[in-house]
């Protein structure tokens, strides 16, 4: 099993909880991005993934402004970082959208959102009429280039970037009979091309369906991956 995204070491004990041998694999590298706190007031942060509480965390020491969370894992993220205020919304960037929406204290607020260099989409055009978004980039992800494990059955995907870099690294017939989950749709679409026995995209756009995709996949788990 690899997982070919950056943050592994919580999946690897996941993984491996499930009797299945973790190879780490990151085909992603985090930079954080040289940039000074908005002096601009803000009534709430978004964070879209725990790579972004990580970046912001590490600028300021302010833990007094409420969280929106994209998920369950960057809800976690943002708490254990100090944010005692931090709502998920259990699902992607629409579901993101639609918690904010949803929430009449949050008509006519300035959501500031820390984020990736290349966001995965524009939360701002999503929640206009109701809040306004101001996206401030803060960490880049970067392909480190490396070159996927040799011997392994499955791998995960986490995010279509992620997605992309294993499309570069492998060729058609690395992908012969190995199986690929990816977090969604976006995240499967670059390995299309590509030859693997099969590609599964998780229920829901978090940890626990994706490796519930790769459970239902594997069927019973072979004694060495």
């Amino acid at each position: 099993m690899t997982r070919a995204e950056p943050g592994a070491a919580r999946t690897a004990a996941r993984i491996a909880a499930m009797g299945l041998t973790p190879l780490v694999a990151p085909l992603l590298r985090i930079e954080p991005l040289a940039v000074q706190a908005l002096a601009e007031p803000h009534d709430a942060l978004v964070f879209t993934s725990p790579n972004a509480v990580a970046a912001w965390t590490a600028l300021t020491s302010d833990r007094a402004a409420p969280v929106l969370a994209v998920g369950d894992a960057t809800a976690l993220a943002a708490r254990t970082a100090g944010w005692a205020q931090a709502r998920s919304a259990s699902g992607d960037l629409k579901a993101l959208a639609a918690l904010i929406r949803a929430d009449p204290d949050l008509r006519g607020a300035r959501l500031l959102h820390p984020g990736a260099e290349i966001p995965a989409g524009d939360l701002n055009a999503l929640v206009a009429g109701h809040a306004t978004v101001q996206a401030l980039p803060v960490y880049r992800a970067v392909i480190t280039g490396a070159a996927a494990p040799q011997a392994f059955d499955a791998v995960l995907i986490h995010s279509p970037r992620a997605g992309g870099a294993l499309a570069n690294a492998l060729t058609p017939d690395q992908a012969l009979d190995r199986i690929a989950c990816a977090i969604s749709h976006a995240a499967a679409a670059p390995l299309m091309a590509l030859s693997f026995a099969r590609i599964a995209v998780a229920a829901t756009p978090d940890e626990t369906a994706l490796l519930a995709a790769l459970t239902a996949c594997l069927g019973k788990p072979p004694a060495s991956v």
